[in-house]
């Protein structure tokens, strides 16, 4: 599910430019310098050669077939960008590009006319308004991120662009490493869901994260979520638990938050370990990663001192896992 985006033979950059300067030279640059071994096509109005690759000024125009197109384009120019890869026969999208839902007015307007030619040519599309995707098993860096992760055992989805750049830097000055890393953006069509569902006995990845600012889908998220955790961890982290919160998210990527009782209800039933905190996260995530799941609730502590031992010892009741 979804190889078009996260195993492509071929990937078109819509906006690739010779200018170092422009987000689609990066995004490029990104592609051909960590290993992707596939057939890549910069597409560019009028350039003949993009970073020692054959330029194109349109999908139409490359002879071979294309499974992924990453969109670097403004957004006025979006929607004529999308048509073109659904008369290409393309079904991955990622559309870096902002300007929609999460600016509202016209922008909303904008995001339901780019979901109906998604769907009109059954294309999956990831975005818009995000960083992109890294996918360490395939050697793609599909995004605009200022380098590549180490490869890993670990998932990670989130909403937001740019505490994936945060987390990229921190996770490769401490070492850890990642198989799928999905900014989701506004995740007008592939969102929370679709990605679990993908990533459901996913043999590269023993744990998955996800920071979470709203769920569109609340059944639909509890069933792939139920399904996902009877084989592979899920760490969640919720933002917009208070009322300012909330209205942040609004703002930042147009996502509608419920209820703090609903997510908290929603993540025991699936299954969903929750975390507070990002540290929280990553430390819940490299457990995971690096340790057998426990198979009962028969614990033994080995410490070489009363307090640190009380300490554990309060840490394991409070998690219930003693119950």
């Amino acid at each position: 599910m979804l190889e078009a985006i996260f195993v492509p033979q071929s990937v078109a950059v819509i906006g690739a430019s010779p200018n170092t300067a422009r987000l689609g030279h990066q995004v490029l640059r990104n592609i051909v310098e960590n290993g992707y071994q596939g057939r890549i096509y910069p597409i560019h109005p009028t350039a003949e050669q993009v970073l020692n690759h054959r330029a194109y000024p349109s999908v139409l125009n490359v002879p071979d077939p294309i499974d992924l197109a990453v969109v670097v384009v403004g957004s006025e120019y979006v929607l004529a960008a999308v048509e073109e890869c659904g008369q290409k026969g393309i079904k991955g999208l990622i559309i870096i590009t902002a300007g929609f839902k999460e600016v509202g007015g016209e922008g909303k307007v904008l995001e339901r006319q780019l979901l109906d030619l998604v769907h009109r040519y059954q294309m999956d599309m990831v975005g818009p308004n995000c960083l992109g995707v890294i996918d360490t098993v395939s050697c793609l860096n599909a995004s605009f991120a200022a380098h590549m992760p180490n490869a890993g055992e670990i998932a990670f989805m989130s909403q937001s662009g740019a505490l994936c750049t945060a987390i990229l830097d921190w996770s490769k000055a401490n070492g850890i490493g990642f198989s799928r890393f999905v900014s989701l953006g506004n995740k007008a069509d592939v969102d929370e869901v679709k990605l679990l569902q993908a990533w459901n006995d996913d043999p590269h990845s023993k744990v998955i994260l996800a920071y979470l600012e709203g769920i569109n889908d609340g059944p639909g998220f509890i069933a792939a979520a139920r399904q996902v955790t009877r084989n592979t961890p899920v760490v969640a982290i919720k933002s917009g638990a208070t009322a300012a919160g909330s209205r942040a998210v609004s703002s930042h990527t147009g996502s509608l938050t419920g209820s703090e009782q609903a997510y908290e209800s929603a993540f025991e039933q699936s299954g969903i370990v929750r975390a507070r905190s990002m540290q929280e996260l990553f430390d819940t995530a490299q457990a995971f990663a690096y340790q057998p799941a426990m198979t009962g609730n028969q614990i033994a502590i080995v410490t070489n001192a009363g307090g640190p031992g009380i300490i554990a010892t309060d840490a394991i009741e409070r998690t219930g896992i003693l119950q």
